[in-house]
């Protein structure tokens, strides 16, 4: 066994076979897997091993569909082919002409990956599948690629390739200590002596957080028991001539694929149970749990009314083994939070089907940095420390439990809520407020107008724009207060603070005091990693050289690491974190500013305190921070208060508010007015597969700068042109809005991908951000929204106030 090598993978399952492998096509031979046990001795061996191209958004469709190509080319390898069905087809099953929506937009959005499902009607569901009943069945969507795999062939198989470029696989090797050096750089123990690695990658599965705790770090990440039986022979399904298509049906929760000639069925029990809680047995190895197939009885009966033929047959074995859930669902893969030179590919709750694009997308992290999507959806970092073992067992519970049933758009489940509040947070809920769910913050969507109030989730035009109307005519005629939780917001000091952050941003860094300006960071490939707003404080006896660097409450984690992986060595440079310490209230509208002059002894005329500026004042009693900036279009202010404070500014907002008709008003209605401005949202419309010049935001890229992050890259991209471009637009029609995946189509052609979309209830226009080919802007486009073509405008300006005289004030 090498001494030195440049990664190590620990964990061999799914995971770590594929990432050593996708390593090696990368590129990096000198790296090397070790294993506790035997290759998929972990959760991998007892798959269900199902493959399917459904994706909940275009990265997962994205790398699902390279793990269909990739295992595609290994069952065809003459030298060591491997047991494949590919292209049986699948069928998820819907009962509700919302679930049927849902599947027209998943279906839109993967025409965009170039993957095409078909929406079936419940007669052509049974056509294709005979076994089953279309009693109380509306349709389905059909995913022609559909099928399942050997995994312990697959994992070998991986394991062969990799071996034959170079890497070294070691089984019966256990991990026992990680320990990190002043480099960066790992020692990894073992029985069989250390290694010396410069990356370290956990892909342990349900001893995920075994190999956490060697690294000092908990993951959110819970395994649960999953059961599911195989059947004797039915007669049918021998005689039907073509093997049965695989059915995920979220009216009782199961699935069904063919195994032989009977049937593999599993299930998604409501009474289900979570597993090693409190340990594992160190010699759980190529094991099970007990069967209890006395929880699945009511999710069988189920599976018994739309699957007859279940009822006739009987049962020749039944599995029940751990599976890992992360705390919202999706996997965990990319860089650990707050580590260097570590990575992980966790939370796999569908491994083998995904696994071989989960290793893709990592292999790429590691070797350069990003991969060719945007993988936020994937990315450990976008949970912070609220993620305990707790909340995660709720939430896997959560997600067990509506395992085939997608939330809708503003759908937020209830389990392990509220996990982060304010002193605001029972205030605003008295008050009427209907929570969202933002890096775990409660955060005020919308205000109710009654208290039975209940939101009509779906893909069409909801009963809750009325009430967005409202809060918007609010702040647009008078005024409106809003809180925002959870807001990223970095304390930066020292003598190096601001050469440290001209070279992170490609715009400008405020020169003067009392003076915001909004800017970008990008990757070393030129793509937009970060957007930041820099306030430079004044000096005061609350501190001396304090920039603050603001960000989306998503980011927290995201961006202090960025930041601390570019502090170099001998920098005087502190980043402190006050995320959780402060809460941020606007006051919005064009009576903003006699809001504040009531509520304050300072001068808020926009010649004293014009937009972009920053100062320290007192809101009634309560010390704050005050920036005139605005994500709505309106005058508005952004008062910065900590928390053991912010009630009693809120108070004073308030009741200096009444005279001014004002209301409270939530995210829904932001997110409305910011796309009447054209302006952006981290992680909807800002991401790392676009240029800022593709984006829109060739403005904040200051050329006269001699470098910053990804200058040189971005000046290729430049002499290059643009690949996409995005634009704003305006749906044609008033019965729905566009959600992000959403396909641009000219000529029967995607063109583009909507990346967001809300109802402008100023303009009265039905708005959607997408990125889109240039060639494809001199002819007329449509979006596919829910199975229909509906003609787009592209605008060329923001439709509203584009001269940008209200927020000047």
């Amino acid at each position: 066994m090498k001494t030195q090598v440049k990664v190590v993978v620990i964990g061999g399952g799914i995971a770590g076979c594929s990432t050593l492998y996708h390593l090696t096509q990368e590129g990096w031979t000198d790296v090397m897997l070790l294993e506790r046990d035997e290759l998929t001795s972990g959760t991998t061996w007892h798959s269900a091993a199902q493959v399917t191209n459904f994706g909940m958004n275009q990265t997962m469709v994205g790398l699902k569909s390279h793990s269909i190509a990739l295992y595609k080319e290994l069952a065809d390898d003459p030298d060591y082919p491997i047991n494949y069905h590919h292209g049986d087809g699948g069928i998820r099953l819907a009962n509700t002409q919302a679930q049927m929506d849902g599947y027209r937009h998943f279906a839109s959005m993967a025409r965009g990956m170039d993957v095409h499902f078909e929406i079936l009607d419940a007669e052509e569901c049974a056509r294709r599948h005979p076994l089953i009943s279309t009693e109380n069945l509306v349709g389905g969507l059909w995913d022609p690629l559909d099928g399942d795999i050997d995994p312990a062939q697959l994992c070998q198989a991986l394991a062969r390739r990799a071996r034959k470029a170079g890497a070294e696989v070691h089984r019966h090797t256990p991990v026992t200590a990680l320990r990190q050096l002043k480099d960066d750089t790992w020692i990894v123990s073992t029985p069989k002596g250390e290694v010396h690695a410069d990356i370290v990658v956990n892909a342990c599965g349900y001893r995920v957080n075994e190999v956490g705790a060697m690294m000092g770090v908990h993951h959110p990440v819970m395994s649960m028991e999953h059961q599911y039986f195989i059947t004797e022979e039915i007669p049918a399904i021998r005689e039907a001539g073509h093997r049965m298509p695989l059915i995920r049906c979220p009216i009782s929760d199961f699935y069904s694929r063919q195994e032989k000639f009977g049937l593999l069925v599993g299930f998604y029990e409501q009474g289900c149970r979570t597993w090693g809680m409190d340990g594992i047995d160190p010699h759980f190895v190529n094991d099970l749990c007990p069967d209890d197939l006395d929880r699945i009885t009511d999710v069988l009966e189920g599976a018994f009314a739309r699957m007859p033929a279940l009822t006739e047959v009987g049962i020749k074995s039944v599995v029940n083994g751990p599976i890992t859930y992360s705390i919202d669902g999706a996997p965990l893969v990319g860089p650990i939070p707050g580590k260097r030179n570590a990575f992980c590919i966790i939370g796999l709750r569908a491994g083998l089907g995904e696994g071989g694009g989960h290793g893709w997308l990592l292999a790429q992290q590691i070797v350069h940095g990003e991969a060719c999507y945007d993988t936020w959806p994937l990315d450990p970092r976008r949970f912070t420390g609220h993620g305990n073992v707790e909340l995660c067992a709720l939430k896997a519970i959560e997600e067990y439990q509506n395992e085939f049933r997608f939330e809708f758009p503003h759908e937020h489940r209830p389990a392990g809520r509220p996990i982060k509040t304010t002193p605001l947070t029972p205030v605003l809920a008295a008050e009427g407020a209907h929570f969202t769910v933002v890096n775990g913050w409660e955060r005020a969507d919308y205000f109710m107008p009654t208290p039975e109030f209940e939101e009509e989730h779906g893909f069409r035009r909801s009963n809750v724009e009325d009430v967005i109307a409202e809060e918007i005519a609010a702040v647009h005629g008078a005024v409106g207060l809003a809180e925002v939780n959870g807001f990223t917001r970095y304390e930066i000091t020292g003598a190096d603070a601001e050469a440290f952050l001209d070279r992170m941003v490609c715009g400008r860094v405020p020169r003067r005091a009392g003076r915001v300006g909004l800017t970008y960071l990008l990757n070393h490939h030129g793509m937009i990693k970060a957007e930041a707003t820099l306030a430079r404080l004044p000096d005061s006896t609350r501190g001396q050289g304090r920039i603050w660097y603001g960000a989306a409450a998503a980011a927290e984690q995201h961006d202090m690491d960025w930041l601390q992986a570019h502090v170099g060595a001998g920098e005087d440079l502190q980043i402190r974190c006050l995320t959780n310490d402060m809460t941020i209230l606007i006051v919005a509208g064009p009576k903003a500013r006699a809001v504040m002059q009531a509520v304050s002894r300072e001068d808020w005329s926009a010649e004293a305190f014009p937009w972009l500026s920053v100062r320290e004042a007192f809101v009634g009693i309560a010390p704050a921070v005050v920036m005139a900036v605005s994500f709505s279009g309106e005058l508005a202010y952004e008062i910065h208060v900590l928390n053991n404070q912010l009630y009693a500014a809120y108070s004073a907002l308030r009741a200096a508010g009444k005279e001014h008709g004002m209301r409270l008003f939530g995210a829904r209605a932001v997110e409305s007015m910011r796309l009447e401005k054209d302006f952006l949202h981290w992680k909807s419309d800002l991401l790392t597969e676009f240029d800022p010049i593709e984006t829109g935001l060739g403005r904040f890229v200051n050329w006269q700068k001699d470098d910053f992050v990804g200058r040189a890259a971005l000046e290729a991209r430049r002499d290059t042109g643009p690949v996409k471009r995005r634009v704003l637009m305006e749906v044609l029609c008033a019965d729905r809005v566009a959600h992000g995946g959403a396909s641009l189509m000219q000529d029967g052609k995607v063109v583009g991908t909507v990346t967001s979309g809300a109802w402008g209830h100023r303009t009265g226009m039905n708005l959607a951000i997408a990125f889109v080919s240039p060639e494809a802007l001199d002819a007329p486009m449509a979006v596919d929204l829910i199975g229909d073509e509906i003609p787009v405008r592209v605008l060329d300006k923001s439709p509203f106030d584009p001269e940008m005289t209200r927020l000047r004030g």
